[in-house]
């Protein structure tokens, strides 16, 4: 299969998968979206929406939160990896919304990134699913399916977003990128696949003999 007819079916299953792909990240707004995504770093999506009702509970916009202490944030989101300096992050960014964005989260990718804790996957989310922008969110779980579908040979995920941005068309980035999420949780998993179990994977590479050994970001 050429890597075209790789693209093509691959855009085709996963849009047959998952026809609606849903934010897996429990929210209402942008400002609860950005703190889900900036709670998922070093965190399942199942542990985030298990900490954030208790959060949200107690502060769901920038104003309340900038009243907590962090040491109360941190008591809300403990249990999600790095919590010290998320809730030090959380702080300081619902400082920054209030004073420099009117309390608003920005649609603007250059000055999510400057936020603290947002790096530039956690704006693209925020861009993509809260202000509908196209962009394409790339983690460390669509870096190892791109690499076994033959889509890029980046040694980081900012080559793999660059190749896949490239090969996908754009109006297809914002479901593509959960799409891939879904399908790699579900059937193309780190210790469940080795890029010669799943149904795309034996597709696209019907005569693999070994296993795919992904290069870490």
């Amino acid at each position: 299969m050429l890597k075209q007819e790789r693209v093509a079916y691959i855009l085709a299953k996963l849009s047959e998968l998952y026809p609606e792909p849903p934010v897996p990240l429990d929210h209402k707004d942008s400002y609860t979206l950005l703190i889900a995504v900036l709670l998922s770093a070093q965190c399942t999506d199942e542990r985030v929406n298990l900490v954030t009702p208790a959060l949200f509970a107690r502060a769901d916009n920038p104003f309340d939160m900038a009243q907590l202490e962090v040491d109360e944030i941190l008591s809300l989101i403990r249990s999600c990896g790095l919590s010290p300096q998320k809730s030090k992050a959380i702080s300081k960014l619902s400082h920054i919304l209030l004073d420099e964005h009117d309390g608003e989260v920005p649609e603007d990718m250059e000055a999510l990134e400057r936020l603290p804790g947002v790096g530039h996957k956690t704006a693209s989310v925020v861009m993509s699913q809260a202000f509908g922008h196209p962009t394409f969110a790339v983690d460390t779980h669509i870096h190892r399916l791109a690499q076994r579908w033959g889509l890029s040979s980046g040694k980081n995920v900012v080559q793999t977003e660059k190749d896949l941005k490239r090969l996908f068309p754009r109006d297809s980035w914002s479901a593509l990128h959960l799409q891939i999420i879904y399908y790699g949780r579900e059937y193309c998993s780190a210790r469940g696949c080795d890029g010669r179990v799943c149904e795309i994977c034996t597709t696209c590479y019907p005569n693999r003999k070994s296993p795919v050994i992904n290069k870490k970001p």
